[in-house]
């Protein structure tokens, strides 16, 4: 659940969506999401300085507390 909630979000701010790809890795006591996009989508998902990838993870945090995980969010390029 927490992998498409990271892809849809991601696909509603940039211009290509059909480039976006959500990783997800298990670790012991934390998940991974890994975040791919467009090199030019990138600006669009990290947002000014970096608010727009801050509040991604915001919800993205209590949407994994409210499921009793921890999750963390990789923005790669």
């Amino acid at each position: 659940m927490l992998r498409e909630l990271v892809e849809y979000t991601a696909k509603s701010l940039v211009d290509k969506p059909e480039e976006v790809s959500v990783v997800e890795v298990e670790g012991e006591q934390t998940t991974v999401l890994e975040l791919r996009v467009a090199r030019e989508d990138l600006g669009k998902v990290i947002g000014k300085q970096g608010r727009t990838a801050r509040a991604i993870r915001t919800i993205l945090s209590a949407s994994a507390s409210k499921e009793k995980k921890r999750c963390v969010l990789e923005i790669l390029e």
